[in-house]
């Protein structure tokens, strides 16, 4: 171990073994890094609680088809002769079919509805997804937790779990009115978690004639050979003429759904962060210098003992950066007590409203640390040169 990397660690026991003297202010620096820190990854897991579950909906071996050039379900249009073609098609698509040479597949629409909770004024703007009786079996991940499958023509529906739950009046066998007709709740699912557990399901033709819309499909979803097969499926759909039809896996369908609301909250959250980062950092300064004019004389002393400059500037630094990780480590574990799980909703696909639990994955408080440790550096640089750059003379007349 050289000389510099001895007097340093030397240094630094001594500043850390001076903090009970300044256990008020190295307190206050502490929390105000963590109150920075929390802020900041209670943003970021809330993004990160969004992605998993719209992520966690798509699946990379179904195929979505859109129509009419978006890359959304909302104002996509499948007209029914452009379906009629695909289903005639007899060469390689790339997707599955089934005994009798027919598509794996399942027409969809989906329709916005509000529903108003028990004991509340204000309505709340669900996703209500008809579907063709295949349509569950496409969809990955998807188990019945109670009552059964919606019926072909019935106005039954299913309803996600989560929905369920946070919804009194969608229980098995409960009544709702969705539109101008009354429904009946005839299962719930599960869905791990994801964006699926949001929406509420019935049969196709049932939603088309309850809310008029005879005929119309917005997506056409396909099971695919494998997830590589979605090129064959583009290129067979580019061929075609009439309405532009594309395709896109289910996976990053939602991905990209997730990643724009996703980008929204980070949007939000940072420059906040960032700007009480500022403040931070300046309590940092603030603490430090108080530090360094504490420990004059034992700075002065160690100096004249042939302690460098170098290893006095590092030890300040170094005590900067271990107090604002400090700070970050109460920041990351109140905000994991706090966040992690924690329910809550927003405005999701189809402008309707989606549930997803916040969640402090590692990513996030990798990222709350980082930020800490910046805090310390930023903040205790100055008082690190001034520790360095401190006159003998100074320390000594300080010392009579």
């Amino acid at each position: 171990m050289s000389s510099a990397t001895r007097q340093t660690l030397v240094m630094v026991r001594a500043n850390l073994l001076s903090l009970p003297r300044r256990l008020a202010i190295s307190l206050s620096m502490g929390l105000a890094v963590a109150l920075v820190v929390m802020v900041l990854t209670g943003f970021l897991s809330m993004a990160k609680g969004f992605e998993q579950a719209l992520k966690g909906a798509g699946s990379p071996a179904v195929a979505v088809v859109l129509g009419g050039g978006t890359n959304q379900e909302t104002g996509s249009d499948i007209p029914p002769d452009a379906i009629r073609a695909i289903e005639a098609k007899r060469d390689d698509l790339g997707v599955v079919r089934d005994a009798a040479r027919n598509l794996v597949s399942s027409r969809e629409i989906v329709v916005s509805v509000d529903v108003r909770p028990p004991g509340e004024e204000a309505g709340r703007t669900l996703a209500l997804r008809g579907m063709d009786l295949s349509g569950p079996s496409l969809r990955d991940g998807i188990t019945l937790s109670a009552g059964h499958m919606f019926g072909q023509g019935s106005r039954e529906i299913v309803v996600g779990d989560r929905l369920a739950k946070e919804f009194p009046g969608f229980g098995v066998g409960d009544k709702v009115r969705l539109g101008a007709m009354v429904w009946t709740v005839s299962g719930h699912f599960t869905a791990g978690g994801s964006a699926f557990e949001s929406e509420i399901w019935a049969d196709l033709d049932a939603v088309r004639a309850s809310f008029d819309r005879q005929g119309e499909v917005q997506t056409l979803r396909l099971r695919l050979e494998s997830p590589t097969s979605i090129t064959a499926l583009k290129s067979a759909l580019s061929a075609m003429t009439g309405t532009p039809l594309i395709a896109i896996s289910e996976a990053d369908l939602y991905a990209a759904q997730s990643g724009r609301t996703a980008d929204l909250i980070r949007l939000f959250g940072w420059p906040l962060a960032l700007l009480m980062a500022i403040g931070a950092s300046a309590g940092a300064l603030n603490t430090m210098m108080s530090s360094v004019a504490d420990r004059t004389v034992e700075i002065a002393t160690l100096r004249a003992l042939g302690f460098g400059r170098l290893a006095a500037f590092v030890s300040t630094w170094i005590e900067a950066m271990l107090l604002s990780l400090f700070g970050a480590a109460i920041g990351i574990a109140a905000s994991w007590a706090a966040f992690n799980g924690w329910q809550a909703s927003t405005i999701g696909a189809n402008n309707a409203r989606m549930a997803f639990q916040l969640s402090v994955a590692g990513d996030v408080m990798l990222t709350g640390g980082l930020l800490g440790l910046a805090i310390g550096m930023v903040g205790g640089a100055l008082p690190a040169l001034a520790a360095a750059r401190l006159p003998l003379t100074a320390a000594l007349r300080a010392r009579g």
